[in-house]
């Protein structure tokens, strides 16, 4: 990621706001989803054409990792593969549940593939038992997910 590129963006997003905005001051996230450049220019394409709403994460990575997972209100810049700005979103919910749990509503605002229940679980599972491993986990339909949803503030 290229810090000043990330800055100034934030810095044109801070330009265009009303003096009195509530987002002056916000403290905010830059990063690319998925675990490698392509899926980073996927997924962050499909946010930024507002196919995309939602996203979910293991709550076992975020734990290894020491991280508190994002909450509502949670500000990100949305990166692509390269590491470039797409778009800044933020987070309007938060809930936490197991994988099988997830629903066809999440999963279509998800955006990825045919949209369908389907297609997620089968395109999730293949991504946490890739990543999972990293951290000393295996891949479970109860493991617990953070799921979010987010809306687009800046383009």
């Amino acid at each position: 990621m290229n810090t000043e590129i990330v800055d100034t963006y934030w810095n044109q997003f801070l330009v265009s706001l009303p003096a009195d905005s509530p987002y002056r001051g916000r403290d905010f996230l830059a990063e690319g989803w998925g675990d490698g450049p392509e899926l980073a220019d996927e997924l962050g394409g499909l946010i930024a054409q507002g196919t995309k709403t939602a996203t979910c994460s293991s709550v076992w990575e975020w734990e290894a990792e020491g991280q508190t997972p994002p909450g509502v209100g949670t500000l990100t810049v949305v990166l692509d593969g390269k590491g470039a700005p797409l778009c800044i979103v933020e987070t309007v919910e938060t809930t936490v549940r197991k994988y099988n749990e997830v629903d066809a509503d999440f999963a279509h605002d998800e955006g990825e593939g045919d949209l369908s229940l389907d297609y997620w679980r089968a395109a999730h599972k293949r991504f946490f038992t890739r990543t999972l491993g990293k951290i000393g986990r295996e891949f479970s339909e109860e493991m617990p997910l953070v799921c979010e949803r987010f809306r687009i503030i800046y383009p």
